[in-house]
């Protein structure tokens, strides 16, 4: 597949890519592995976006929220999410979905790498707004 996108000069499609990741995490089940990904992008088809798991599942969406502070995330995207956002509204929703998980989460990093920000900025920066 990918030898094939190389030769007719394309990028692989989103869908291919995901399924490239199921296949080789697939091979590592029952061996401990454990992986929670989100593999998006913009492809021929328009916008793409799929959950892969460590088990080799991969399942096609349009919204998911990953890791152990998922429900924070899905909280603010339930409370926030309209079907007329502009990209700036949507990329300001994402960022705050994800400040809030990993503000509240310890082990969810301290990066939201929408634009790598800093969840100790965001935070200061929410608390004036009093969001």
């Amino acid at each position: 597949m990918v030898g094939g996108a190389l030769r007719n000069k394309e990028c692989i499609s989103v869908g291919a890519t995901s399924k490239l990741l199921a296949n080789m995490v697939y091979q590592y089940k029952g061996m401990g592995l454990s992986m929670g990904a989100m593999v998006c992008g913009w492809d021929k088809r328009g916008p793409g976006l799929y959950y892969v798991d460590s088990e080799g599942n991969r399942v096609c969406g349009d919204l998911f929220a990953v890791g152990s502070s998922s429900m924070y995330a899905y909280g603010v995207v339930d409370s926030g999410l309209r079907q007329s956002m502009s990209v700036e509204e949507a990329c300001e929703l994402g960022r705050r979905a994800i400040y809030q998980a990993t503000y509240r989460d310890a082990y969810s990093g301290g990066q939201v790498n929408l634009n790598q920000e800093d969840v100790l900025k965001l935070h200061h920066q929410y608390q004036e707004q009093n969001i």
